[in-house]
């Protein structure tokens, strides 16, 4: 796949699922059947989309904004573009969209009978992100995460015709799992958008200020912190990991990726030494084959 950074400014759709390739797991790998590569790559589109809305990372150029018939005057603003955005979904379930990448989700909501409340959700935690900067509680970023993590799992199962109430209660402690772990590892690129996902009731127990955030380097009460909330992504991961073994052939396969890339990740983070902030701490290969080889085994 091209690099993100060759795609075309203004072809806004192969810009996007260009970034396919940087994620920490594969979105639709290889040995997935070419109907739910299809799916799931229109699913990461529009996620990878109202994500680069929400975090202000459109390829230049404004072809976004026109594609979803906002002027050159309000194009930088988010939460227009946003309203746009989701005006545009909705015609995916009853007309034809302007975006190219909402076209492209079109077959597989029709094949796979999906709904619009888990592309709504992530819509809404895009929003939110430009009103909600800060989080006081544990419970208030689950919250969050219930609205920017959880959809994804959710139309994973649906795509895949595998979703049950039990499986959907799993993939979603997963799911805020992985949206948790992300956070850690980006405090520092979060700090640096105005954004503190960790819970300030936490950071007054373990007397950190927003200020220790900033620094080069991360000193002995940010570490312990980092730790803590790793822990608790860890046990939500834990949860989760059944769903994995209530599954079987390729998706087992796809699911124990996902679970394997967060424990990858935050052994990676405890390979730091709980230091996030001169950079997101990344698994190697070899440890996240090792931890997809843990996760089927159903060790750990």
């Amino acid at each position: 796949m091209t690099p993100a950074g060759t795609a075309r400014a203004g072809d806004p759709e192969r810009t996007t699922l260009a970034k396919a390739a940087d994620e920490n797991f594969p979105v639709a790998p290889f040995f997935l059947p070419r109907a739910w590569r299809d799916d799931l790559m229109a699913v990461y589109g529009f996620a990878r989309l109202v994500d680069d809305i929400g975090d202000g990372d459109l390829a230049p150029g404004g072809a976004d904004a026109c594609l979803l018939g906002v002027s050159p005057a309000e194009a930088e603003d988010r939460l227009v573009l946003l309203d746009a955005f989701e005006a545009d979904l909705r015609k995916v379930f009853d007309s034809t969209p302007g975006h190219p990448l909402l076209r492209r989700l079109q077959p597989t909501v029709r094949r796979a009978g999906l709904t619009p409340e888990p592309f709504l959700g992530l819509i809404a935690a895009n929003r939110q992100d430009q009103l909600v900067k800060r989080y006081e509680t544990y419970d208030d970023l689950v919250s969050y995460c219930e609205l920017s993590a959880n959809p994804v799992g959710r139309l994973v199962l649906s795509v895949t015709g595998t979703s049950t109430p039990e499986r959907v209660r799993r993939s979603d402690a997963v799911c805020t799992a992985l949206q948790i772990v992300e956070h850690l590892q980006d405090v520092a690129e979060d700090l640096g958008r105005d954004r503190v996902y960790l819970p300030a009731e936490d950071m007054k127990r373990f007397h950190v200020q927003e200020a220790d955030l900033a620094a080069r380097t991360a000193g002995a009460s940010v570490r312990a912190l980092v730790a803590y909330e790793a822990e608790r992504a860890r046990h939500l991961l834990n949860e989760g990991t059944p769903l994995v073994g209530s599954v079987h052939g390729r998706l087992r396969l796809l699911l124990a990726g996902f679970v394997a890339g967060g424990r990858a990740a935050i052994r990676a983070i405890a390979a730091a030494e709980y230091d996030v902030l001169p950079g997101p701490p990344k698994p190697g290969k070899i440890q996240l084959l090792r931890e997809v080889g843990v996760t089927l085994r159903g060790e750990g």
